[in-house]
This record gives C-alpha cells, sequence and structure tokens, in this order.
C-alpha cells in the first residue's frame, strides 16, 4: 500500500511523456499547401474593380506559408497576371527563391493568364520556372498523398492534347487506385467545375474531362481549383470540391441563388490551404488572412474520407 503513490506517479508520469511523444509526432506530420490566383491586378481591373492591398496580400501569403516551412506548395494556376512579360514574374520569382531555398518545393498548374495573349511564351516563361510541370498533366506525391495537376486551359491546346492529357489522367487515376504506396488522391486544376463567381462561373469542360474519373476513382477523395476568386465549397457525389482562388487576385462578386455553397458564411478574401493526412483521411483548414492584415488565423476546417 505504501508503495502505491509512487506507482501512480510512475504512472503519470508515464502517459504525459506518451502525450509529449504522441503531440511532438502530429507537430512533424508533413503539412502540403495550396494556393491559387496569385496574380498582380491588370490595368482594366485597377480601374473597374474594387481591390484591397491585393500585391501585399500575395506577399503576406507567400511569407506566412515560407514561415511555417509545408512539404510542398502547389500553385493552381494563374501565378501572374501576364505570363509572357518577363517583368511580370520578378516577384514570383523572388517568392520562389524563398521557398526552394528553405527546401520547400513548389509546383503550379498552368492557368489562363499565364497563356493570355501570348500562349507560346507564356508557357515557356512557366516552364522555365515549375520544371516538373507537363502540360498534359503530372503527378507528385507528398505523404502517401497524390496530388494530379491537370490542364484546364482547353481553348488553347490542340484536341490531340486534349484526347493525350484525357488518356493519361485516366491512366494515372486507375494506377493509383491499385498501388500501394498511395492512401488518398487530390485532383487540381486551374478552371473550377463548379463555382458561383459572377465573373467566371463553373467550368463545363472541366466538369466533362476532369470530374467523371475523379469521382469514379476509389481513392479521389479532394478537387481543387481556383479562377474564381473566393472561396466556396461544394459536395457533389459525396466527395469534396473547394475552389481557392483567394492568392491576391481581385475579389469576385457571387450569385448567391446558385449551386448550394457549403461554406456560404465563409468568404475571406485572402487565404491559403493547408492539407494533412491522418491516416486514410485529409484534415483539410484554409488559413485567411485577418481583415487587418496582421496576420494568418485558421479559418474553416473540413475532414475529407474515401467514400468508396
Amino acid at each position: 500500500m505504501k508503495n502505491r503513490p509512487a506507482a501512480y506517479g510512475l504512472l503519470l508520469w508515464i502517459t504525459l511523456v506518451c502525450r509529449m511523444l504522441q503531440t511532438s509526432a502530429q507537430a512533424k506530420q508533413p503539412v502540403i499547401d495550396f494556393t491559387s490566383d496569385t496574380q498582380g491586378r491588370l490595368l482594366i481591373e485597377k480601374i473597374i474593380r474594387q481591390h484591397n492591398n491585393n500585391e501585399t496580400a500575395t506577399q503576406l501569403i507567400f511569407h506566412e506559408i515560407n514561415d511555417r516551412r509545408p512539404a510542398a506548395l502547389f500553385i493552381l494556376g494563374d501565378v501572374v497576371s501576364l505570363g509572357y512579360l518577363n517583368a511580370k514574374w520578378k516577384p514570383v520569382d523572388t517568392n520562389l527563391k524563398l521557398l526552394r531555398g528553405n527546401n520547400i518545393p513548389v509546383y503550379a498548374a498552368l492557368g489562363n493568364h499565364e497563356v493570355m495573349i501570348n500562349a507560346a511564351k507564356g508557357e515557356q516563361r512557366f516552364q522555365s520556372r515549375f520544371p516538373e510541370h507537363r502540360a498534359t498533366g503530372y503527378v507528385e506525391v507528398v505523404d502517401s498523398v497524390a496530388v494530379v495537376l491537370l490542364n484546364s486551359n482547353f481553348s488553347k491546346m490542340t484536341p490531340a492534347d486534349i484526347r493525350k492529357q484525357d488518356a493519361w489522367y485516366r491512366q494515372t487515376l486507375a494506377r493509383l487506385d491499385t498501388g500501394a504506396a498511395v492512401k488518398l488522391v487530390i485532383v487540381g486544376c486551374h478552371h473550377s467545375p463548379y463555382s458561383n463567381s459572377k465573373v467566371v462561373g463553373s467550368s463545363l469542360p472541366v466538369q466533362r474531362h476532369f470530374v467523371p474519373p475523379f469521382m469514379q476513382s476509389k481513392k479521389c477523395v479532394l478537387f481543387l481549383s481556383g479562377h474564381s476568386h473566393n472561396f466556396e465549397e461544394f459536395k457533389m457525389g459525396g466527395k469534396q470540391f473547394l475552389v481557392i482562388g483567394g492568392g491576391g487576385g481581385v475579389h469576385q462578386p457571387l450569385n448567391t441563388t446558385g449551386l448550394p455553397d457549403l461554406a456560404a458564411n465563409y468568404k475571406p478574401e485572402f487565404h491559403y490551404l493547408e492539407v494533412i493526412r491522418l491516416n486514410d483521411s485529409l484534415q483539410v483548414v484554409s488559413r485567411r488572412l485577418k481583415v487587418d492584415f496582421s496576420g494568418f488565423e485558421d479559418g474553416l476546417r473540413v475532414v475529407v474520407r474515401k467514400t468508396l
């Protein structure tokens, strides 16, 4: 009986150590970051659209991501306002150098602004910054999560390239579904299959080419896109679709009587996404810039799981 307090003390100490080790392990869980539409404003946007220190917001997002040291960053298009002009890349080049200098890989998908006016030169400048990129789709794996990035600029693609990407996409999802190394799949492109934006709306080609294979894949759990400069959340067929176009582009008005937006009450002007794999699910957190630009805070949080 005399040894019982000592035994209880030892048990309590062991429990505390175990919890500390568990917390430490969770803290080191690889984080995958996503952003979109980090482009600066075009002259016409400066004139006709309301703005709010957009370029400053973009810089704050990149520096916040750098400070938090994710395992990788994915940019879902419209990295710059005019891809063919080298001068438009200068702020991005500084941010890419900062991130990569801290061993943070950065990958990207083509947006419409990268191929605007002079598509060939825009793609060339884009490719020089993101050498892993493939214009007909590519995949990167982080912590057993495969991120499939697709080109949704269908009007700038040849019919042969569209067929090539469609075939590659279906074959890749089939391979990932059967492979043991990948637990979950995220699909990303620039144009949103579903959006209530009054400026850009939903992309029917993305719905036709990208959504059906995503829905059929047993490991695909999250579809990410931009183009709409908003945060929007939709659930279709039990699967999660998020629009994360808050990287700095001029805010776009939304149709409040359109598609059922699950995040109707969450509309930060500037934001990015953090994703952590927890066994066979993903913890998704939208990090929003505070309205006074004093820092970032956790906003909407979603857990997504396999439905098949």
